[in-house]
């Protein structure tokens, strides 16, 4: 046996139907596409959200909003969060690569320090935005603030 013998396993294959080679075929004529309408003419496709000439549900739908280009999405990170890093790691510091390295943001985010909970240790944060309150309270214990 080599690669000029190899056959498909019985009856796993089917012949191929020649269609539209005349009336003798048995498939000619409409080529069993049936009578007229878009389906059955060449270059045929089908357009995405095509519901048979209904007004399709994209266009039915009012449009409403906007999307503003000039938002920029801030990842959140409370104080108790920065109190529970501080006091596990034993950090002064805390910045984008300590985020980072603990899982709290992805790489290139946006970082927002919100007031949510209490500092107790001195510490100091590098972050792109804080809240009035969350800079009141480091700044309350000796911490600094650092704005990137």
């Amino acid at each position: 046996m080599d690669l000029s013998n190899i056959k498909p396993a019985p009856n796993s294959t089917r012949e191929k139907i020649r269609k539209g080679r005349g009336e003798g075929s048995g498939k000619g004529g409409t080529a069993t596409k049936g009578h007229k309408g878009a389906k059955s003419r060449s270059g045929y496709r089908r357009q995405l959200g095509f519901e048979g000439g209904q007004m399709p549900l994209h266009r039915r739908v009012p449009k409403f909003g906007f999307y503003n280009i000039n938002r920029k999405e801030y990842k959140v990170i409370n104080l108790d969060t920065l109190e529970r890093l501080a006091q596990e790691k034993n950090l002064n510091k805390i910045d984008l690569e300590v985020f980072y390295n603990n899982g709290l943001v992805k790489k290139g985010s946006l970082v927002k320090i919100l007031g949510k909970g209490a500092l107790t240790k001195k510490v100091e944060v590098h972050a792109h935005a804080f809240s009035k309150s969350a800079s009141e309270a480091i700044e309350s214990v000796q911490g600094k603030v650092v704005k990137l």
